[in-house]
């Protein structure tokens, strides 16, 4: 039997009724979005270069939104274990992963992740870009990056290099190095840079890829010894250290963005209005200021654009790691 109604029925004018309660009631909650704190996953621990540049943002941001945030460290398997706790998330706009571009290289090197790149998240924005950075232990014999492929070549067993772990820029950039240099050098995967930085200072491992805020203050304390950077151009936090390009080694370009990301039917309404608070944060000079101390460039924009990059980088970084025979350890 099937049930027929016209609008101006008693039964009509109900259903009619209902819906606009539905209707008024969403757009409400999407008024009143945010009505509580949100919580930013940053997959990696405390200390590294992700965790600075979110704590960057983070109160500004709160601002922007009349909420407080809290930053949530959850590392492990090169981020995957954060993102994969956002992509199960209710999707409400109150959980957001905060991370850094392994989010496009994971996927070539993890065959069997637990949640999709594309379809499991939406794209709010990108917050920053920047290069990753060699670094040494100033014991280390090697002071130029002609220097160190002469020592890896003379004495292979004696390098190794630490990342933030498996699937991070540092870690395609250690492996793309080796592969453009002829060099070998075993990689250490660690669970965040701050860990890794602490063992490169105390020549636990000689030599560290990281993204340049992890390292900057180290740096300049002189508790380390910057090599080179992996961009094409030279960072503005260290324009006397050159890029590995112009250092001799051909074909060589890493380059790492920090961006937000929110679960898969995330509503539209809550995603602009992320969006719009991102955008007026970078904004901001002060803030623009504090991610350029870390060599850091903030970025902004739609996510629209984020969503590009995305879809871009993974099949680049896949290629990547199919021709340097990148695996996770």
């Amino acid at each position: 039997m099937r049930l027929v109604f016209s609008l101006r029925s008693p039964l009509g004018t109900w259903a009619l009724l209902a819906l606009s309660v539905l209707c008024t009631g969403t757009a409400l909650a999407q008024t009143m979005y945010p009505d509580k704190p949100l919580r930013f996953v940053v997959p990696y621990p405390p200390g590294g270069g992700t965790d600075v540049i979110a704590r960057i943002v983070q109160e500004r941001f709160g601002a922007a939104l009349g909420q407080a945030i809290i930053i949530d460290n959850k590392g492990g398997a090169g981020g995957s274990v954060g993102s994969e706790l956002v992509a199960r998330a209710a999707p409400d706009g109150y959980t957001v992963l905060f991370t850094l571009s392994s989010h496009t290289i994971n996927p070539a090197i993890y065959p069997k992740l637990s949640f999709d790149t594309i379809k499991d998240f939406e794209a709010i924005g990108t917050v920053a870009s920047l290069p990753q950075i060699l670094v040494a232990n100033p014991q280390v014999p090697a002071n130029t990056v002609a220097e160190l492929v002469a020592l890896a070549k003379a004495k292979p067993e004696l390098l190794a290099y630490a990342s933030v772990g498996n699937g991070s820029p540092g870690h395609l950039a250690g492996e793309l190095f080796k592969l453009r240099t002829g060099t070998q050098m075993t990689h250490i995967p660690y669970r965040g840079g701050g860990p890794a930085v602490v063992d490169v200072i105390s020549g636990q491992v000689p030599l560290l890829w990281v993204s340049i805020p992890a390292a900057a203050q180290f740096v300049k304390a002189g508790k380390l010894r910057a090599l080179a950077v992996s961009t094409l151009k030279r960072s503005a936090a260290f324009p006397d250290v050159p890029t590995v390009q112009e250092s001799g080694v051909p074909d060589f370009e890493v380059d790492s963005w920090y961006a937000m990301f929110v679960p898969a039917r995330t509503p539209q309404p809550v995603i602009e209005r992320l969006n719009r608070a991102l955008n007026s944060v970078l904004a901001d000079a002060t803030i623009r200021e504090k991610l350029l101390a870390q060599g850091a460039e903030g970025v902004g924009g739609t996510p629209q654009a984020l969503a590009r990059i995305v879809a871009a980088e993974l099949p680049k970084w896949a290629k990547l790691a199919k021709d340097a025979n990148i695996k996770a350890d």
